[in-house]
């Protein structure tokens, strides 16, 4: 309803005399129906919080959830420990810094570490035009974009020339296509595929993607990933010595593994 009359809840309580008008009911009770139908709200709406921004949505991207904020505070409490260790200033800018941000989507992570690292340059990749298309538009909408390079590629595929990174951040897509009758029909039937499923068990795509990150990352450079409810098992041996080393893992608030994050081998 708030939507539709385009006022908020503060609003709404404080003139309970008025009346909705007849287009107004009547573009209510459509979205009734769809809701009904199991259309997520974030499609009804257009929109979603994460990382307390306002993003746009829409079929062609995964609708940002609460458990991607953790791959945001994984990301800064790794970099923030790699500042204090090399004796620099604990206050992070992000100056310098070289980011990816693989698989983007809506462009949520990209635009929220621009947010909190003015001084990086992020570079955000995505297989579909049309969800690079809204990472823009967001972030056109929170003045970040001079700052965001956005790229169609196939994960993290570079042409040569491409500078290496400091912090390389992904929630990749890890539904397995055995898991699929088993969603919510809010995601099962409403979210793109492409974003959705990782292979048949799921977590297909992450042994090419950390292969492809150790060759992007510079020594002592910082991978963070998000997992599934049960990839834990099958990324973690990927992300052994030789190449990397400081691998942890935070649970979300439901004890469920979550973020993984790893440090690229330094070279002597």
């Amino acid at each position: 309803m708030l939507h539709v009359i385009g006022r908020d809840r503060t609003w709404i309580y404080s003139h309970p005399e008025e009346f909705l008008s007849e287009e107004d009911t009547q573009k209510y009770y459509a979205l009734i129906a769809r809701r009904a139908a199991g259309e997520p709200v974030q499609h009804l709406t257009g929109k979603q919080e994460f990382w307390g921004l306002e993003f746009e949505v829409s079929r062609e991207v995964l609708i940002p959830r609460s458990e991607t904020e953790h791959v945001i505070e994984v990301a800064l409490d790794r970099l923030a420990v790699r500042e204090i260790r090399a004796g620099r200033k604990q206050t992070l800018t992000g100056d310098g810094l070289q980011i990816a941000d693989v698989g983007t989507g809506s462009g949520c992570i990209a635009i929220a570490l621009a947010k909190e690292l003015p001084g990086a340059r992020i570079l955000a990749t995505d297989i579909s035009l049309a969800a690079l298309a809204i990472a823009e538009r967001n972030a056109t909408r929170h003045d970040v974009a001079e700052r965001i390079e956005f790229s169609k590629r196939n994960l993290l595929a570079m042409a040569r020339g491409i500078p290496l990174f400091d912090l390389i951040v992904s929630n990749p897509p890890y539904v397995g296509h055995n898991e699929k009758d088993s969603l919510e029909r809010e995601v099962r039937d409403h979210e793109p595929e492409l974003a959705l499923y990782g292979g048949e068990e799921g977590y297909e795509l992450y042994a090419e993607l950390i292969a492809q990150a150790a060759r992007h990352l510079k020594p002592g450079g910082l991978l963070v990933l998000e997992l599934g409810h049960n990839s834990l098992p099958a990324v973690q041996p990927l992300l052994g010595a030789p190449d990397w080393t400081a691998v942890s893992v935070t649970n979300d608030l439901a004890g469920i593994a979550r973020v993984i994050v790893a440090e690229k081998t330094s070279t002597k």
